[in-house]
């Protein structure tokens, strides 16, 4: 139900290196990219000079840390590791110094259009295993959020999230900054109360937010000790992350 965008690079040895270029709802645009103005410059090249490649295709773009430029060249950094890594016969993660950990916190996403489903959600990631819980929730008065799943797919799947659902036109939502603001803490107080204190929560904002209407949600949301508030204003803002800390 998704669309990939994956780099293939082969050496004149015949070893081949995989990368991922993916960016949702724009993949045509990054294939072009790849195809268009960076894999010509590959050709010739050593692929084990890694870090040169990196900055050459970076430092050679007049125009740089855009999301097309910097998908492709993360794929192309990808595939490279990957032949270095089946070159010397060891997994990548060896060659970048080893194992430091035994595993990883990984969190639910689990999402209702009302108490009852979204605790019915909550049930069923922590029955999968899932230490930690995004909850994101629906707004009443507003007919579709982003992150909460309203109704299965044609496939019978359950559809959560998606940054761009497929369609000819990209999906438009209403959206009430303020009714959010009112409904996010009662939920939370709710799914406090119904699972207790210990399991992290997180939440995803989505860059909805104003930096001091993040601030005021923050504040709000302080009694029910979340692990972490995602993307709660535009990042490129940071003026504005310092008065959301502030707060």
């Amino acid at each position: 139900s998704r669309n990939f965008v994956t780099l293939k690079i082969t050496t004149d040895e015949g070893i081949t290196g995989i990368g991922d270029a993916t960016l949702n709802g724009r993949e045509l645009a990054v294939a072009a990219y790849l195809k268009e103005h960076v894999a010509q410059l590959l050709i010739g090249k050593d692929p084990h000079m890694i870090e040169d490649t990196w900055q050459f295709l970076y430092r050679s773009s007049y125009w740089r840390r855009g999301p097309v430029t910097m998908a492709s060249i993360a794929a192309v950094d990808m595939a490279l590791w990957d032949i270095k890594g089946k070159v010397a016969n060891l997994p990548v993660y060896q060659l970048l110094g080893g194992a430091s950990r035994r595993g990883l916190r990984a969190y639910g996403h689990a999402s209702g259009t009302d108490l009852p489903s979204l605790f019915d959600s909550i049930r069923h990631h922590l029955e999968l295993g899932y230490k930690s819980i995004r909850v994101q929730t629906a707004i009443p008065g507003i007919k579709a959020v982003y992150g909460v799943a309203a109704q299965a797919q044609a496939s019978g799947e359950r559809y959560d999230y998606e940054p761009a659902g497929r369609g000819a036109f990209p999906q438009e939502e209403d959206w009430d900054t303020r009714a959010y603001l009112k409904h996010l803490p009662t939920v939370f107080e709710a799914v406090r109360n119904e699972f207790g204190p210990d399991i992290p929560l997180l939440h995803d904002g989505h860059h909805r937010m104003t930096p001091i209407q993040a601030a005021k949600l923050g504040k709000a949301l302080e009694p029910y000790d979340l692990f972490w508030l995602e993307d709660c204003t535009p990042a490129e803002n940071q003026e504005g992350l310092r008065l959301v800390r502030q707060h």
